[in-house]
This record gives C-alpha cells, sequence and structure tokens, in this order.
C-alpha cells in the first residue's frame, strides 16, 4: 500500500500505551524521536536489502555463466591464507 504521506510531513502519533512500552527500550539518553528515527531507518534498509537480493537472485537466472562464477567464489575457503600465488598449471 502507498502512502499518501506529503515530504514535509514529520509527525507520527503513537498511542499512549505503545510509547511506554518504548520507553522501556530506550537507551539511556535516548529519546522518543531518535527511537523511531532508527527503527524506521533500519525497515527501509531492510526492504532495500530485500529488493537487492531479488534483483540479484533475477541477473544470476538470467545469467548462468555468472551463476556458475558466483558459486564457485561462495565455494572458495576465505579464511585459509592463500600464501604464495601459484600460475595455473603447476
Amino acid at each position: 500500500m502507498r502512502s499518501r504521506m506529503k515530504r514535509g510531513d514529520t509527525t507520527v502519533k503513537l498511542d499512549g500505551m505503545l510509547v511506554e512500552e518504548v520507553a522501556k527500550e530506550l537507551e539511556p539518553g535516548q529519546t522518543l524521536t531518535s527511537y523511531v528515527r532508527e527503527a524506521v531507518q533500519y525497515r527501509v534498509r531492510q526492504s532495500r536489502m530485500r529488493a537487492a537480493a531479488e534483483t540479484y537472485r533475477q541477473a544470476l537466472e538470467r545469467d548462468p555463466e555468472m551463476a556458475a562464477e558466483m558459486a564457485e567464489w561462495e565455494q572458495a575457503d576465505l579464511a585459509r591464507d592463500p600464501g604464495v600465488i601459484r600460475e595455473s598449471g603447476t
């Protein structure tokens, strides 16, 4: 559902019970405004990451060569020290 928000809308109304619950979650010195801002920013980032993951998945479906390269990359032992780079065939 798309919102009917206007660019200048900045006031968010919360019922008293919700404010009381959120107040229990606040870090020392944290304001309700900063808490709500961080929560909203988290949800926006989460949504963007889901969209990016879907775009990536679709790209891999369209390009089997890229999918194979990424599958190889995912299998790489990144924790192992590669030591000396060896030339292929040796």
